[in-house]
């Protein structure tokens, strides 16, 4: 399932129990990148913090967007799944892989493919981001400090994908249950995990 196994004594450990018993409210069940953090449990909260903080300045649509934009980029089919799924709060199945491949037109709005188009770049190669590829961002009347909030979630998403994608997690099997197109358009890197779990992927 993963590179390295949880800590053997979590199971004792109140700090990681808390921390799995959050993530299984939130997902209805245990996900697979958890365990990874139940050597040092510090850092996923840690990690909600740096989240709160990117999310405040920023829209929850264009928080996912450019997040997904991101993930794709890194070939996270962790991530990409995960967001790519909150996203159908906004838009149909068709869109959203349609996205996912990079096709903005008439889908989102001139500043949110902005936004996604730079997060897409810095995500894949950030020493190749020059002050042109800021241009249309610029077009599209973002302020320096929302250029900051796009960057900021472009590059906290690196963190957290880097560091489940290099630890060997796999995306959930209950992200199985998505419709073939979508789950394809979404898988950019790992496979998902075939092991069937009862669960189901939620939009939100």
């Amino acid at each position: 399932m993963a590179f390295i196994q949880a800590e053997p004594k979590a199971l004792t450990d109140s700090h990681v129990q808390q921390l799995y018993d959050r993530q299984r409210r939130a997902f209805g069940y245990l996900p697979n990148y958890a365990e990874l953090f139940s050597h040092r449990p510090e850092i996923i909260d840690l990690w909600a913090e740096l989240q709160r903080g990117l999310r405040r300045h920023i829209t929850p649509r264009m928080f996912e967007l450019v997040t997904m934009a991101a993930a794709g980029a890194l070939k996270s089919s962790y991530c990409s799944l995960a967001h790519g799924c909150r996203l159908r709060e906004y838009f149909t199945d068709a869109e959203i892989e349609s996205l996912a491949a990079g096709e903005y037109e008439g889908i989102v709005d001139i500043r949110e493919a902005a936004a996604m188009a730079y997060a897409a770049q810095l995500a894949a190669d950030a020493t190749s981001v020059t002050d042109a590829h800021l241009a249309p961002m610029r077009a599209a009347r973002f302020s320096d400090a929302e250029i900051f909030d796009v960057a900021g979630v472009a590059a906290g998403r690196a963190f957290f994908s880097k560091l489940v994608e290099g630890l060997g997690a796999l995306p959930d099997p209950a992200y199985l249950q998505l419709e073939t197109p979508l789950r394809r358009a979404l898988t950019v890197g790992r496979r998902i995990e075939s092991e069937e779990r009862a669960a189901p992927v939620e939009s939100g």
